[in-house]
């Protein structure tokens, strides 16, 4: 990725400051934080294995009226906890500059997850959402492109109520996050 994010850093909200400032969906964002338990010991590990690393930095896109970001965020925040890397967040609508470089499928979805080095350098991005999930989404615009089309929105209504079946009752959902992100970081 040759996107260059140096003019960002230490410019977002701490993710204390983002939580504690939510208008909308709060309570939902604290359930899902509260739900969030590692599945995978070797997972924890890894994570906390980053902490010796000083040369990555994590700037996400999000808003409190999202909820893939109400889902997600927790799960990325809590794996990140203990590597000890700076994390900012950008609220969108505060930064539409970062969110039309890191655009998914020509449009604005969050939460996206980057990763950079010292000087800026994307190394790596994840989100808006766990790939089986997002899968959804790949399909409905491919079936769609015409946002216009008279039975547009009703269409995107089945392709989110979808997403939520793939997100599933429970927190499964969020080692799938954990391992994706692994993933990610294991190749950075």
């Amino acid at each position: 990725m040759a996107t260059n994010v140096a003019h960002k850093l230490r410019t977002g909200l701490k993710p204390q400051a983002f939580v504690e400032g939510m208008t909308k969906n709060q309570e939902a964002y604290q359930k899902w934080s509260e739900a969030f338990t590692w599945t995978n010991e070797a997972d924890r590990e890894f994570f906390a294995s980053l902490a010796h690393r000083d040369d990555l930095r994590c700037l996400i896109l999000a808003a409190d009226w999202c909820g893939d970001v109400i889902r997600n965020l927790p799960v990325v925040l809590h794996a990140l906890k203990d590597t000890e890397m700076p994390v900012e967040i950008f609220v969108i609508e505060d930064h539409l500059d970062l969110m039309d470089e890191f655009l998914t499928m020509g449009g604005r979805a969050i939460p996206v997850v980057i990763f950079a080095d010292t000087g800026g350098h994307v190394l790596a991005k994840w989100g808006p959402r766990p790939k089986h999930v997002q899968e959804v989404m790949i399909a409905f615009k491919q079936q769609n492109p015409d946002r216009n089309a008279p039975d547009y929105e009703e269409k995107i209504k089945v392709a989110r109520a979808e997403m939520l079946e793939q997100y599933g009752e429970g927190t499964g959902y969020q080692a799938v996050i954990v391992s994706e992100l692994r993933e990610l970081l294991s190749s950075i």
